[in-house]
């Protein structure tokens, strides 16, 4: 089966490393077949660099910035509904050529209205989505090897895998622990590894850095990333609503450079930040409870509470990580989530395209 992939990149203030990233997809082995920037309300021309690049991206500049999960939000949305209009039209073939329509129909700093209708599942069965922010730059055959795993999987499985990822590194060759997710601890289906993508294994959660999603899948949860999230666990919350019943891996064989400033892991000490990770992973464990098993519930519970705790004792500040956990905890225990349309209100070809997903 011929695959479609529409590549989401997210930018904010940072127009160098939007440059990157963009030639890194223009040096694809297998092209994506589309490509989106959706630019956060950046100050800095980002979303000038993306309208005058040569792959003539479909840039949608926001009225303000709501985010990686935002970004995120928008971009799965407006790809979808770009594939429901249009996706009779595409040309590609298996060697991930362009098609002349997504070049032709390649928008310069405005959106074009998407459709209201459904999305047909018979049409995005074979359409997967490619997330990365700006600070995320492929290798070459990046994307090639996620398809041939995904391939792979298909034929092991006898299903299309819900999620893959790639391997991170950072800017010296070291892996970027903190994108490295950890193998499926309870397993009900498909085969744990595969064995022409070496190294790859089954897994339970991956991040957005380089995240290939399965199209049908997004249509089947009608879910896209909670964009009140704004970052951290948006990726987690939403990969393992995708997984908990599907297959996902972790291709190591595609490889991105995750040029974030410092070198960082899970464990490294997050600063003002960890408002965001107390927040988050509250607001998972009491609305996204469907997302696991009891078992898996239990675990991440344990180890929620687990690492807060080292995050204040390895802490070199401890009032600031103090201070966001009580902030955090405020906000994660009294409020809700507020809804991806109304966050994004002010954006209405988006908002439209959330509807056609959402429903």
């Amino acid at each position: 089966m011929s695959l479609t992939v529409t590549a989401i990149v997210v930018s904010y203030n940072r127009a160098g490393l939007l440059q990157e990233c963009l030639d890194a997809l223009a040096a694809q082995t297998r092209h994506p077949d589309r490509v989106i920037v959706i630019d956060n309300a950046s100050t800095d021309g980002a979303a000038d660099v993306a309208k005058r690049h040569s792959l003539q991206p479909e840039v949608t500049v926001l009225d303000h910035n709501v985010g990686g999960a935002g970004g995120f939000c928008a971009g799965i949305a407006r790809a979808l509904a770009a594939a429901a209009d249009s996706d009779a039209d595409i040309g590609t073939d298996d060697t991930g050529s362009y098609g002349n329509a997504a070049a032709a129909s390649a928008a310069h700093g405005t959106t074009t209205r998407p459709s209201a209708r459904r999305i047909n599942n018979s049409q995005q069965a074979s359409h997967y989505v490619w997330l990365m922010d700006d600070d995320t730059i492929p290798t070459p055959t990046a994307l090639e090897q996620l398809l041939a795993a995904a391939g792979e999987a298909r034929e092991r499985n006898g299903v299309w895998p819900a999620v893959l990822g790639s391997k991170a590194l950072w800017t010296d060759g070291r892996e970027h622990l903190m994108n490295k997710p950890r193998p499926r601890t309870w397993r009900a289906l498909g085969a744990a590894n595969l064995e022409q993508s070496a190294e790859a294994f089954q897994v339970r959660s991956l991040s957005f850095v380089s995240c290939l999603i399965n199209a049908r899948m997004i249509e089947s949860a009608r879910a896209l990333p909670r964009a009140a999230y704004f970052l951290w666990n948006d990726d987690y919350e939403y990969t393992t609503k995708l997984l908990r019943h599907a297959t996902g891996y972790y291709v190591p064989e595609s490889l991105v450079v995750h040029k974030t400033k410092v070198f960082g892991s899970s464990d490294a000490d997050p600063g003002e930040r960890f408002f965001f990770e107390v927040r988050n992973k509250l607001w998972i464990l009491r609305f996204s409870r469907g997302n696991f098993t009891a078992a898996e519930y239990a675990e991440l519970l344990l180890k929620t509470l687990r690492r807060w705790a080292l995050t204040y004792w390895r802490s070199a500040n401890r009032a600031v990580i103090l201070d966001c956990f009580k902030r955090g905890l405020r906000e994660g225990l009294g409020q809700r989530p507020a809804g991806n349309a109304e966050l994004l209100a002010g954006n209405p070809d988006i908002v439209a395209a959330i509807g056609a997903v959402e429903g």
